[in-house]
């Protein structure tokens, strides 16, 4: 995808890794939607960047998103780009804790669900431009899972089989699709996760990630070197080591 130009929808843009992309986005001059269930946090990152638009979603409702394709099209014609970015991530104790069901079903309907009806509510406006993208925000995760959040895990492998499956279909379409794979980042995503002295600093993935994004025009995967260890570890027959790592015995 070209890096300045575009329209961009980010959801889950009000805080964290979304927030950190659009920011980083619109300063490469694009136009940048960003998308989220609170408003507070959409209100202050448009606030801090003067021209980012924002509008509330819900991504677990499928009616929600339903409205929320049919307006942001009308509002912003010109959009050309969505990164899937919005999710969940809860630690699931499945023999101590009774409410393990009700999150790992929270979990996939976030995670999976939601960027999978986002896309599919969006993709004919996007196959109608000249050039679009569809970018799936999946995790180091999906190759080497956490054993605490089975379902995040799960879901995030999902997201990266999905894409692969999409970007075969849209092959020959404007509509590229790339999955951007992040290492663990000092974000507040789970409690205690900003201040962890194994994470990647938000702005060194942010500067990292559209680095490779703005030298990779075919798309296909964007992976900062910090999460190759995961990524490359089953090929490299450093499965159980990587897994091991992550989560001692």
């Amino acid at each position: 995808m070209k890096i300045s130009g575009n329209t961009i929808l980010v959801t889950g843009g009000g805080t964290g890794i979304g927030r950190g992309l659009a920011e980083a986005l619109q300063a490469k001059g694009n136009q940048v939607i960003i998308a989220g269930r609170r408003r507070a946090p959409l209100e202050e990152a448009a606030a801090a960047n003067p021209g980012m638009a924002f509008a509330t979603l819900d991504i677990d409702d499928p009616e929600d998103i339903r409205r929320f394709a049919r307006e942001i099209v009308q509002a912003h014609p010109g959009l050309n780009v969505i990164v899937n970015n919005a999710g969940i991530m809860r630690v699931e104790e499945v023999l101590k804790n009774p409410d393990a069901l009700a999150i790992a079903e929270a979990t996939i309907t976030t995670n999976l669900l939601g960027p999978i009806r986002l896309t599919s509510a969006l993709l004919p406006h996007l196959l109608s431009k000249d050039e679009a993208a569809v970018v799936m925000v999946s995790s180091g995760l999906a190759f080497v899972p956490r054993a605490d959040t089975p379902t995040y895990s799960a879901t995030k492998a999902a997201i990266h089989s999905y894409s692969i499956s999409l970007r075969h279909q849209l092959r020959g379409t404007p509509v590229q699709v790339i999955e951007l794979a992040p290492p663990l980042v000092a974000t507040d995503l789970t409690p205690g996760q900003r201040d962890n002295p194994r994470a990647m600093p938000l702005t060194d993935f942010i500067t990292e990630s559209v680095q490779l994004l703005e030298n990779q025009l075919d798309g296909g995967e964007i992976l900062v070197q910090r999460v190759m260890a995961q990524r490359t570890a089953e090929a490299q027959g450093k499965f159980q080591a990587v897994f091991d790592l992550i989560n001692p015995r």
